[in-house]
């Protein structure tokens, strides 16, 4: 049983992930995942064969909430590139749910390397702010749909929004920072709800899950966590809006940098 200390940790850790949810267009899933395999360690539940994919199943659930909250608030920004998304959307649902499938079948100390290594691939290239040629726009609908499909199945291995992955891809095809944020949030949104789907039904009929699990969804954690994040979205949008995009920037990349550290502490200390 949960008591009230954990409770409250949860939604700390829910408002936490939501704020930045707004404020950087990513789903949260970097914060979410961590927090998961801690209530498990707290439940004893730490040794359990599939808790990381319960805890990225779980986070995918929650991000259905937290990233619709987010790209509503973005959308009344009109920040929102709509064109974009639809492009790149079918590519990130398919790879979404073909990645959330093979999941159950690559062992926990693997997708949790694999999450170390590319967040800090993906910091370190947005912090040193590495400057596209001007000329570079975004490619055909073909290939968009082709990367959104790759950003799919990374994204479903380690339970994230596809923030991590498409903010960089936009800037680096010179879209400016707000309108790259705030599209961003448009496409996670799809890819939560694709991801969320794909380890329910991945988990489905997998034993020895944790009462309150459905398929690899923990029920408890996402009730708990969806009221955090959806409230604390709109105010991480607002944020966002308010920082200059140097900033915006290199706020993102030292965020992936401690949540990268943070995991890495876990698996090899």
């Amino acid at each position: 049983m949960w008591n009230l200390e954990i409770i409250l940790s949860m939604l700390a850790a829910g408002a936490l992930s939501g704020f930045i949810a707004g404020l950087f267009g990513v789903g949260g899933g970097m914060i979410l995942v961590p927090v998961m395999l801690w209530v498990f360690k707290l439940q004893g539940l730490d040794g359990l064969e599939h808790a990381q994919h319960l805890a990225v199943g779980t986070s995918f659930a929650v991000m259905v909430f937290t990233t619709f909250s987010s790209m509503l608030a973005q959308h009344r920004k009109q920040s929102v590139d709509w064109h974009t998304v639809a492009r790149m959307s079918p590519g990130m649902i398919l790879g979404v749910l073909a990645g959330a499938l093979i999941a159950r079948y690559i062992p926990n100390h693997g997708l949790q390397v694999f999450f170390i290594f590319f967040t800090v691939t993906v910091a370190v290239r947005t912090i040193t702010d590495a400057k596209p040629k001007p000329s570079r726009q975004l490619p055909a609908t073909p290939a968009l749909t082709a990367i959104g499909g790759l950003f799919g199945v990374l994204s479903s291995w380690v339970g994230i929004g596809g923030g991590s992955l498409s903010v960089p891809f936009l800037l680096y095809c010179n879209v400016p920072p707000h309108r790259a944020v705030g599209t961003s949030s448009g496409l996670a949104w799809p890819i939560a709800v694709a991801g969320a789907l794909g380890y329910l039904f991945a988990g489905w009929n997998v034993g020895g899950l944790p009462e309150g699990s459905v398929g690899f969804w923990y029920l408890p954690a996402v009730a708990v966590l969806s009221l955090a994040t959806m409230a604390c979205a709109p105010i991480g949008v607002k944020a966002a809006h308010k920082l200059p995009p140097r900033q915006l920037k290199l706020g993102f990349g030292i965020l992936l940098l401690i949540i990268a550290a943070s995991m890495a502490w876990k698996v090899f200390a």
